[in-house]
């Protein structure tokens, strides 16, 4: 169905190039005709000459074009208005090749002159532009209107499972995927409680199911019936996971791999799986979702691991995706205090204080609410766009050095004081974005100011408690309660059997 919707596509535009050439062309007849400059039959032998010889095999160039620039693929999932401004940039591109190739293979007879070109690239960006352009008018705002009511494209047979949909990316996630009509599913063990999504609870649109990633029955029970997955669900930060290194493997990596197996075994198809730029460990360079990995802790190996063993499952009927998440901030209702953003805009209100680690190393960063629209985005593209593929999720211009974090926190809190202080971490890489933007179009809305002023807000009406609270933190709260445990000895063995291959620190490229 999908290679019939692009041939007629392609179809349509070879018909809008021929027109337009047509129109073109008695536009010139008329004017020349006036002119007293040529007969009107010399011309149409001369164009018949033309249009036979030259036009019909150069108009080749413009659906060429198209393909390579992703007009009939990935494309097609963007936001309305970057997709204008491509497909306006790309007829540009597909007309200039077309003149500059007719300049080089016409002869001095034949009747591509101006009179001609010109009608003929303002009729040709009109109708290839215009049409599309209708059709987002005509239909998006009825489309829109429908999201509340109507499936999702991405949930026609069943829910979207959320695995960790309680937690702080999760909880956002899940109210965003109820706003544009998706029915979801959450599997989860609450361990941080069900405050964030009790007010979601009761919602048609949401089933909630409690359970452990690691125990096989929980599994399977929240994968029936499911049409995706967004797989979240993670011992996060270093720190963390360092607190119980087998229970971070087996919630990391060996769950992980059990998960894709019972995917496959219910034919789930699209998988999105939560990996994070700090793969890319110590680095000088610009990292694209192409560079080799350097994970510099057991947080980076495990996702690592889990990488590869997506990409090893990956088939036709199996697609993964990898989202390697640049580092979060912003409120949630599920609030971490343990990211360096939420937690120095924290310190800096109640302390007035803040202390910067190594101000001249790079973090890639994004807002929480960007997060879940990324993931919504790679919920809804064409399988053959995203399948099997890494994307670096964040934006360009927010890689930034720990010393702008301080800036960007001392101008929303004036008051506070700044100390540098250099340490061990050896984290330091700036990530390259693009790859989300041109396939999806995917650009950040929030930027580092609006997250600290979010959380100032929050502070100022008595929203937040104080983040030395334990809940605020994964590795606080895990050093207190202890790490989650197994359900039972039988889920004991099966993590064991699943972590054989244990992670291990390497450079490596997984690849996208």
């Amino acid at each position: 169905m999908y290679r019939k919707e692009i041939a007629l596509r392609v179809i349509a535009d070879f018909a809008i190039v021929h027109c337009t050439m047509l129109i073109a062309f008695a536009i010139a007849i008329v004017y020349q005709a006036r002119e007293a400059r040529v007969s009107a039959d010399e011309l149409l032998r001369s164009f018949e000459s033309y249009y036979y010889s030259t036009f019909i095999p150069l108009s080749l160039l413009f659906p060429v074009v198209f393909f390579l620039n992703g007009l009939y693929s990935y494309v097609r999932s963007w936001a309305v208005k970057p997709k204008l401004k491509r497909f306006g940039l790309t007829v540009f591109l597909a007309l200039a090749s077309f003149i500059t190739a007719n300049a080089l293979l016409i002869k001095t007879d034949q009747p591509m002159g101006r009179s001609v070109a010109f009608p003929f690239a303002f009729l040709c960006l009109l109708g290839l532009t215009g049409i599309r352009a209708g059709k987002e008018w005509l239909v998006g705002p009825e489309r829109r209107e429908e999201k509340r009511s109507e499936p999702a494209q991405a949930d026609k047979d069943g829910p979207v499972l959320v695995i960790g949909g309680a937690g702080y990316i999760g909880c956002w996630l899940v109210r965003r995927l109820i706003e544009e009509g998706f029915r979801v599913r959450i599997l989860d063990n609450a361990v941080y409680g069900l405050d964030p999504i009790q007010d979601l609870l009761g919602n048609s649109a949401l089933e909630f199911l409690q359970g452990d990633c690691r125990n096989i029955q929980d599994v399977v029970r929240a994968f029936r019936g499911v049409s995706s997955v967004v797989h979240l669900a993670a011992i996060v930060g270093d720190p963390a996971c360092e607190v119980d290194r087998k229970t971070t493997i087996e919630i990391n990596y060996a769950a992980t791999r059990m998960i894709v197996e019972i995917a496959r075994g219910n034919g789930v198809k699209r998988l999105l799986f939560a990996s994070s730029c700090s793969v890319y460990g110590a680095t000088s360079e610009l990292m694209d979702e192409n560079s080799l990995i350097h994970p510099v802790s057991l947080y980076g190996e495990t996702k690592v691991s889990s990488e590869r063993a997506l990409i090893e499952a990956a088939s036709d009927d199996f697609c993964p995706v990898i989202m390697r998440f640049a580092t979060v901030f912003g409120l949630s209702n599920r609030l971490r205090f343990d990211l360096v953003v939420n937690l120095l805009s924290a310190k800096a209100w109640e302390d007035g204080l803040i202390t910067i680690f190594n101000g001249r190393q790079w973090r890639p960063f994004i807002h929480v609410k960007d997060i879940g629209e990324a993931i919504i985005l790679l919920l809804r593209a064409p399988l053959n766009v995203v399948s099997g593929q890494i994307f670096n999720v964040g934006d360009n211009r927010l890689n930034h050095q720990l010393a702008d974090v301080a800036r960007t926190i001392h101008d929303v809190f004036p008051d506070t004081r700044v100390e540098e202080v250099e340490n061990s971490d050896k984290r330091d890489y700036r990530v390259n974005f693009a790859k989300i933007e041109q396939r999806l179009g995917f650009r950040c809305k929030y930027s580092l100011l609006d997250g600290v002023r979010q959380m100032k807000a929050a502070f100022e009406t008595g929203d937040v408690g104080s983040y030395k609270n334990a809940k605020f933190s994964n590795v606080i709260f895990l050093r207190e309660s202890g790490a989650p445990l197994n359900k039972s000895e039988f889920d004991a063995g099966v993590m064991a059997a699943f972590s054989q291959e244990q992670p291990h620190s390497t450079a490596a490229t997984v690849g996208s």
